[in-house]
């Protein structure tokens, strides 16, 4: 292959705008949900602490919003740059998802964001509330519509190929739409960004505890990452299996390369291995013979197509498996697998010794936490695991599929499948894409040093109670005035008296 490969350097340049642009959607969605909770628990309890924790919540979400909305044009531009022939290949389907996903959820977003911003003393707390929840869910709404498209790409449905070949036509809307891995990969992905939201909102309130600041709300933040962790883990869990049975049915070169299968046969069950492309065999310690088969199928001798067999079918005629990347596709899937392995086991110890104990000398109940260094250090570094894995499960799921952009599924239609060689644009050169992917890297690199100082300020600064001016949610839904600000009255008063009663010593004396 060409050290200036136009085709590999815009798969290149593109996978480096989305991995970028996917480390902030993870967080926004996770962290949405985190801060909705809170601002729920600060409108029930009426506490100066939770409006504290929510105001903070609130910052931290607005910082990662704004830049994931920023790093997410350049992928539109790049549609239109160095994927001009898949463009207009997939104009007729993506058309109506990426505009449904820019008029309903992000605006529905963007406008409830800006009631949390600057609404706050200017609608009522029930109406704050809702607009809370109403921007989590406008994040969820986004993630499906970009799903909707992403899946259309792994199992097309609902089209049709145009007379000259050049086309996918839209047949069936709904058919599209709701083809056989949007449900499935929808529900999977948002659970692991429900995961990285608690796995953050964890390792926040560990770094509280290590500090020995905000004890109060670093307990209450660690409470609610650790429900949230652990319900969406045990979740994901079954979603996991879902997108699995999926890919054994819809994509068998992918399932093939994920277990590194180039002959028929029962596939084991491996924890960790390496492929040797050139033997076209798996190098293992060990392996659970026929576990992937029994995983997928409930059976434990369910023979699957290896690549060389699926690459004599019709379907996947245009495969070469002496040149499919299946260790690097073995690898990440593997890796995801063992993430999820931790992941599972820190959510297990978060929920367990974050419950309260049983009291120090003074009667004062305290999570079993607050006296485990080790478990707080490793909660603090935590987020990194489901960091990997959701982006070692984007690998597994965008080059399991290649070498095709629109991948020919099982089910799909015949004929609508496109190679990812013929999706680039003829008049991008090399040289012109290796300048852009350094300008991002710089531009990226800045983007993200901003990013990290401003939520690292909003962590440090911790649940700011409001401003004199503020208020939190008041009893009977009325807003009532924050401690601070009373305290600033009575201040206020007392250093009048102070002055009065200068003035008139100053009186006497005279």
């Amino acid at each position: 292959m060409e050290l200036l490969d136009a085709a590999l350097l815009a798969r290149i340049q593109f996978a480096v705008t989305v991995a970028y642009h996917f480390i902030f959607v993870p967080l926004s969605i996770g962290i949405g949900l985190i801060m909705a909770i809170f601002v729920t628990k600060a409108f029930r309890s009426k506490d100066a602490g939770d409006e504290g924790i929510a105001r903070m919540w609130v910052k931290i979400f607005t910082a990662t919003f704004a830049i994931g909305v920023a790093t997410g044009i350049t992928m539109e531009f790049s549609f239109g740059t160095n994927w001009a022939n898949y463009s207009r290949f997939v104009g007729d389907i993506f058309g109506a998802p990426l505009a449904a996903e820019a008029l309903f959820a992000f605006f529905l977003e963007s406008v409830f964001l800006g009631v949390l911003l600057f609404g706050r003393n200017k609608v009522s707390p029930k109406f704050y509330l809702v607009a809370a929840w109403l921007v989590w869910f406008g994040s969820c709404l986004s993630a499906l519509w970009i799903l909707i498209a992403n899946s259309w790409m792994q199992t097309p449905a609902g089209a049709m190929i145009s007379d000259d070949g050049s086309q996918a036509i839209i047949t069936d809307f709904f058919a599209a739409a709701f083809n056989p891995t949007t449900w499935p990969r929808y529900f999977h992905t948002v659970l692991s960004l429900l995961v990285m939201g608690s796995f953050i909102s964890m390792a926040i309130g560990a770094w509280y505890l290590i500090k020995k600041r905000h004890q109060t709300a670093a307990d209450r933040v660690l409470r609610v990452g650790a429900i949230v962790g652990i319900l969406s883990t045990c979740a994901l869990l079954v979603s996991a299996h879902s997108s699995a049975v999926v890919v054994s049915e819809e994509q068998p070169t992918k399932l093939a390369m994920m277990e590194g299968m180039y002959e028929d046969e029962v596939p084991p069950l491996y924890a960790l291995g390496w492929v040797d492309e050139g033997g076209q065999e798996v190098l293992a310690p060990f392996a659970i013979p026929g576990g992937t088969s029994f995983l997928a199928t409930g059976t434990w001798d369910t023979e699957y197509q290896g690549l060389n067999s699926l690459a004599e079918t019709e379907k996947h005629a245009e495969i070469d498996p002496a040149t499919m990347p299946v260790n690097l596709v073995f690898q990440s899937y593997h890796l995801m697998v063992a993430m999820f392995g931790l992941i599972f086991l820190l959510a297990i110890l978060a929920i367990v010794f974050t419950r309260k104990g049983k009291g120090d000398a003074g009667g004062t109940a305290l999570p079993a936490i607050t006296r485990m260094g080790w478990l707080q250090k490793l909660l603090l570094v935590s987020p990194i695991f489901p960091f990997v894995a959701i982006q070692a499960g984007w690998i597994t799921a965008e080059v399991g599929r290649q070498p095709y952009v629109v991948y020919p599924s099982t089910t799909g239609p015949d004929g609508v499948f496109m190679l990812t060689n013929d999706g680039i644009s003829a008049s991008v050169s090399a040289v012109e894409i290796v300048i852009t992917l350094a300008l991002f890297a710089v531009v990226y690199l800045l983007l993200f040093v901003g990013w990290a100082r401003v939520i690292i300020k909003f962590i440090n600064d911790g649940p700011v109670p409001a401003t004199p001016n503020g208020h939190v949610f008041g009893k009977g839904g009325k807003a009532e005035p924050h401690a601070a600000e009373g305290a600033s009255e009575t201040m206020t008063k007392e250093a009048e008296a102070c002055t009065d009663g200068s003035a008139d010593a100053e009186g006497g004396a005279r």
